[in-house]
């Protein structure tokens, strides 16, 4: 496994391309959906940003402070979550999870809150990276897909999952761009 120095250092720079990403799109273009099964540009930052402050930062710190629930290490990854960290990387595929009020994430109310929220998760990254260096990788914590993961692995998640929504973003965005090529005719 990548050292943590590297995976904030990794995790930094897919930020940074969030924000650039950002400066390229209004409001409008955040939140249009091309239809009811996927979300907008928007949704998408929105969840970047709770799953990683409200779950994946939330469970390091449980790995770390010996809370409960606590899974002793002998208990393991998952297949996928085995592949996930052998990789270092989520497959190349869409996961589609269906629509529900728990999950799908809110729509922004504007830009400020996701560039916001990305330096929060930023802050919260480099808080961690600096305990982490001398922290126990006993303790873990169950993701619901890819298992029994220790804070060493949360934080790693934390950067692989950044990286894998550029699959999404990319994706909308070419949608977004023959949209409105198609609006312009």
């Amino acid at each position: 496994m990548r050292n943590t120095l590297h995976v904030l250092n990794s995790f930094e720079s897919s930020v940074e391309r969030y924000l650039a990403e950002l400066k390229l799109l209004d409001m409008e273009q955040l939140n249009r959906k091309m239809d009811e099964e996927e979300w907008s540009i928007g949704q998408m930052y929105v969840h970047l940003i709770q799953s990683a402050l409200f779950m994946h930062l939330h469970n390091m710190e449980q790995c770390l402070v010996h809370s409960e629930p606590m899974v002793n290490a002998n208990k393991g990854k998952t297949e996928l979550g085995e592949r996930v960290f052998e990789q270092e990387q989520f497959p190349p595929i869409r996961i589609k999870v269906p629509a529900s009020p728990l999950y799908t994430p809110k729509s922004p109310e504007n830009v400020e809150q996701l560039i916001e929220g990305l330096h929060r998760v930023t802050e919260g990254m480099r808080d961690m990276e600096a305990v982490l260096r001398q922290s126990p990788v006993t303790d873990k914590v169950i993701h619901p897909s890819l298992g029994a993961l220790n804070a060493q692995e949360w934080f790693l998640l934390i950067e692989m999952h950044y990286r894998h929504h550029f699959l999404q973003l990319d994706r909308l965005k070419t949608k977004l761009d023959m949209g409105q090529r198609e609006g312009d005719v």
